[in-house]
């Protein structure tokens, strides 16, 4: 028996291995392996990470990856989530650059690992530096004149910065900065921080705590200085029909100032103008005028202010009754007849046009270019030289017109 087998060996081996190649090529027809470029770039994950380090600049966060596979397998890895993972090990590395490879974990077997894109990059690490620092408040502009800023208030007065070693170096300082133009009251605000260098340029890449500061700066008036509402004083009435829309000064706020604070301290809280006469007017003013001040008291600044005065007409409304009906563009071998021959016409605008309005100046007609034999209901229009008048409408607001023509064929 063992002569036999001894003798048969290499005719088994043979066989064994035509079988096996027929079965693998039966499982390869029926399950292909197909090779492909993972449909999803995947993010790559950093590890072991020494806490007292941190990466500087830009590296990378995902990764192309070409697999070959049978067909079943891509679809498990195309259908499972988190099927493949990218890792970076960070764990032993100090400060300094390293060249490193991406190394990829898949979850899914047969499978070849082709190509992935990178495979190696550098990556540098540096030391993460977190310090406090104070803050600093710059003001730009000047407050109201009369009025004078104070010492402010930041809440809180330092920030937690932190980073990479190299960006916190280039760190002098933590700049605020505020605009006080034209203030006459306390401002209470919150300011964002600029961490600047030493040529003021903004530094970025670090990470503030807060980010933000509150800011308190009171702002007080000097003595003998006053703000006061300007009143503006008008006599006179508009002429007929027309109406006072605004009267509007500029400023309307002025600072007066006197050595006198007795004298300054019982004024009222504004300041009238001298007359402003509108009598007739019918149109926009703009003046400047003078104020009416107490000897003693002076006028800080621009010595007078600017009044913008709006006058408009009044609106009403007119009744015109009886207005005949015209036939225009109507063909010189028709005819036709109107009913009603007469309407009523409502038109609005301002009161002094409408008092001078004549009603021969108002149209009553009916267009019938182009219009033939037959019964016709047309709209009627109002032709008018006059600007500024609306017409409301028209009664009746539709008319029959019999057209026929003047010899019976």
């Amino acid at each position: 028996m063992l002569r036999w087998l001894t003798k048969n060996m290499r005719t088994f081996i043979l066989a064994f291995a035509l079988a096996l190649a027929v079965w693998v090529s039966a499982v390869t027809a029926a399950d292909p392996d197909e090779t492909r470029l993972f449909p999803n770039p995947v993010p790559v994950e950093y590890v072991s990470q020494d806490p007292g380090l941190i990466i500087k600049g830009q590296v990378p966060r995902q990764v192309q990856i070409t697999l070959r596979a049978p067909r079943s397998v891509w679809d498990k890895l195309t259908t499972e989530k988190d099927a493949i993972h990218a890792l970076v090990d960070l764990s032993g590395l100090k400060a300094g650059t390293h060249t490193l490879n991406i190394q990829v974990q898949i979850n899914a077997r047969p499978i070849r690992l082709i190509s992935l894109s990178p495979e190696k990059f550098d990556l540098t690490l540096e030391a993460f530096i977190t310090r406090s620092m104070p803050l600093e408040l710059t003001l730009t502009g000047e407050p109201a004149i009369g009025y004078l800023a104070g010492e402010p208030i930041l809440i809180p007065a330092e920030v937690v910065l932190s980073g990479a070693q190299s960006l916190m170096n280039q760190v002098t300082h933590l700049s605020l900065l505020l605009d006080i133009s034209g203030s006459r009251q306390e401002i209470q605000t919150t300011l964002p921080i600029q961490a600047l260098d030493d040529q003021g340029n903004l530094v970025t890449g670090l990470t503030m705590h807060p980010d933000n500061v509150q800011v308190n700066l009171p702002i007080s008036q000097q003595g003998g200085y006053r703000d006061l509402a300007v009143k503006v004083v008008t006599i006179g009435r508009t002429a007929n029909g027309y109406r006072l829309t605004n009267v509007d000064p500029t400023p309307p706020l002025v600072t007066v100032f006197s050595s006198d604070l007795e004298l300054i301290g019982a004024m009222p809280g504004y300041v009238e103008t001298t007359p402003l006469d509108l009598n007739g007017a019918d149109a926009d003013i703009e003046i400047r005028l003078n104020l009416n001040l107490p000897s003693g008291v002076t006028l800080v600044g621009e010595q007078n202010v600017l009044v913008r005065v709006g006058i408009s007409a009044i609106l009403g409304s007119l009744k015109l009754t009886n207005r005949p009906v015209e036939i225009i563009n109507l063909s010189p071998t028709l005819l036709a007849k109107i009913s009603p021959e007469i309407v009523d016409v409502i038109l609005s605008g301002p009161l002094p046009v409408l008092d001078t309005l004549a009603p021969a100046n108002v149209h009553v007609v009916i267009d019938t270019k182009g219009l033939g034999v037959g019964t016709h209901y047309l709209t009627p229009t109002i032709q008018m030289v006059i600007e500024g008048v609306t017409v409301e409408s028209i009664l009746p607001g539709t008319v029959e017109v019999i057209i026929s023509y003047k010899n019976k064929p």
